[in-house]
């Protein structure tokens, strides 16, 4: 019987450390994508399920990381949006203020 073991050259070892780090991109991929998926559903759901006379605030992250407050009260047909949460809670209170 021959012993078959031997020690792989270093240009060997880079190539497998570099499949290695394309699976963790592949499975980063996916975990994005499974994310986005659950998150749609989650939103699809919320919005079957919403009374539609109720006031709605909701929140967006533009393609930059800025976020957006938006606010609509169906009841009257008003809209907000601001950068500022400060700014939504103030248009609420201002628009149920008797």
């Amino acid at each position: 019987m021959s012993n078959d073991i031997r020690c792989l050259p270093p240009d060997e070892i880079d190539i497998n450390c570099s499949f290695l780090n394309r699976r963790k991109f592949k499975f980063s991929t996916r975990s994005r994508l499974g994310d986005f998926l659950y998150n749609t559903w989650q939103q699809f759901i919320k919005t079957l399920l919403a009374d539609r006379n109720e006031l709605q605030v909701w929140q967006k992250v533009d393609h930059h990381g800025n976020i957006y407050w938006n606010a609509y009260d169906p009841a009257t047909g008003k809209s907000f949006s601001s950068g500022s949460e400060a700014d939504v809670h103030m248009w609420i209170e201002k628009l149920y203020r008797y």
